[in-house]
């Protein structure tokens, strides 16, 4: 049942991250990969909330951690592609943009994830 769990929440964490990375980019004009940053941040912005929701708040079946968190999440957030497009910048030439990448997405990452432990410990 573990195995269907992550499968299904997996997809949809997946098709999320397609879908909300795809439209945020195909307003962006430049060449800097904004669409996996927004997901990204936004991503780790729900794993703090959720994780501590589900830690301080909620007493729900261990499924549901692992459909939230390991399941969707993990599929959600990608960081392969921020590396990808990390050194698709540098082989452009575009180093301080491949700079301002990472380092501005794992800041930027840690402030999306305290965010949500705030919120969650405020609701």
């Amino acid at each position: 049942m573990k195995y269907l769990i992550l499968a299904v929440a997996g997809a949809l964490g997946a098709l999320s991250r397609w879908a909300l990375a795809g439209a945020v980019q195909a307003r962006w004009t430049g060449a800097f990969p904004v669409g996996t940053a927004v997901v990204n941040v936004f991503g780790c912005f729900l794993f703090g909330l959720i994780a501590t929701l589900l830690d301080e708040r909620m007493a729900l079946p261990p499924e549901t951690r692992l459909a939230l968190l390991t399941g969707f999440l993990g599929a959600f957030t990608t960081f392969s592609t921020f590396t990808f497009e990390t050194m698709a910048l540098v082989r452009t030439g575009a180093v301080g943009l491949a700079a301002c990448n990472a380092v501005g997405q794992v800041i930027a990452g840690f402030f999306g994830l305290y965010l949500g432990i705030v919120l969650a410990r405020l609701l």
